[in-house]
């Protein structure tokens, strides 16, 4: 089955209209899960939604005009880099993602400065154009610092006729060249993918397995890190709430849930300082801002969104692949 025939299959199944209403209560009655910050393992900063492309179902809406979430500064990002190191917080890896991170004129900066402080760092990236103008920042980088940084390049299907259905035409070639040059130059690298097709997993690994030999990426297919196959997000479509007793019905520990070891920074458009989010998946759902500062994140998220559903309990996704 395509891409457009499952969107209009699942799409007879709208979500309730009273369900994710309320944070602590669900729909029918029952005590809505919850997960508790048990460790900051992962920051992930939003760079900003101006992106180069205009995905069909982008989850953020990025785009070439989008700029509800407006680029953070390198110096924005270095407070809480700062507040890590004050409170001596286990914080291991930074993630940037966007939008196109490397639309961000300070990128080269906040990159250099996580990995100056000692972090592991994951860039999302289409490996298009924009990158391609911060080779040589790049090149340098990873000849300092090696493999704690990681670029994980989003192609959406191993076959170029479904990618671009979903990033658009000419979309394909662009993405793989920059993939190749990462590739090439011995960068640590990673693939993103999505299931929006329902072919079984296997049948995926193998797809993007012949599509890496056959740009001599050397990348293990196999591997749930090297390629990271995502769950689909809409958050019109129907799909039951989680509620306490979920863990022990469907055998998932809380502590597997991102909100668990995660938090996002964004900046808001008109905003005066930048605000604290539980993951990369609830950016403009002001419900979930937790604060000016990590500190002020550290309490229980409610699951109290679609995605926290989908992506998270039943999908099993992690968007820093762990």
């Amino acid at each position: 089955m395509n891409r457009i025939a499952i969107i209009d299959s699942e799409r007879a199944h709208r979500l309730e209209r009273n369900k994710f209403a309320d944070p602590y209560i669900t729909a029918d009655g029952h005590q809505r899960a919850s997960v508790a910050l048990e460790a900051l393992r992962t920051l992930w900063i939003n760079t900003g939604t101006l992106c180069n492309l205009t995905c069909s179902h982008c989850y953020i809406e990025s785009s070439p005009t989008n700029d509800r979430l407006v680029y953070i500064t390198a110096g924005e990002v270095a407070v809480f880099f700062d507040e890590i190191a004050a409170q001596r917080m286990p914080t291991e890896l930074i993630g940037f993602t966007g939008g196109e991170p490397f639309m961000n004129p300070e990128i080269d900066t906040m990159l250099g400065d996580a990995l100056e402080r000692g972090f592991s760092v994951l860039v999302l990236t289409n490996a298009m154009k924009p990158m391609w103008r911060h080779k040589p920042a790049l090149l340098a980088l990873k000849d300092r610092y090696g493999d704690a940084l990681t670029l994980r390049v989003s192609i959406d299907h191993h076959g170029a006729t479904i990618h671009e259905l979903e990033r658009g035409e000419r979309s394909w070639a662009p993405a793989l060249q920059g993939l190749r040059w990462l590739a090439e130059n011995g960068f640590k690298l990673a693939v993103a993918g999505r299931t929006f097709t329902g072919e079984a997993e296997t049948v995926m690994r193998a797809g993007y397995g012949r599509l890496f030999a056959a740009n001599d990426i050397a990348l293990d297919a196999g591997d749930p890190a090297a390629l990271v196959l995502l769950p689909e997000m809409d958050a019109e479509l129907d799909v039951p709430e989680i509620t306490t007793a979920c863990w022990d019905l469907l055998k998932v520990d809380p502590s597997s849930v991102m909100c668990a070891h995660e938090r996002m920074v964004v900046k808001r458009k008109g905003a005066a300082s930048p605000v604290v989010l539980p993951c990369t998946l609830l950016p403009y759902d002001e419900r979930f801002e937790l604060g000016r500062t990590l500190a002020q994140s550290a309490g229980a998220v409610s699951l109290n969104h679609p995605h926290c559903a989908r992506f998270c309990v039943l999908g099993g996704g992690s968007c820093s692949g762990e």
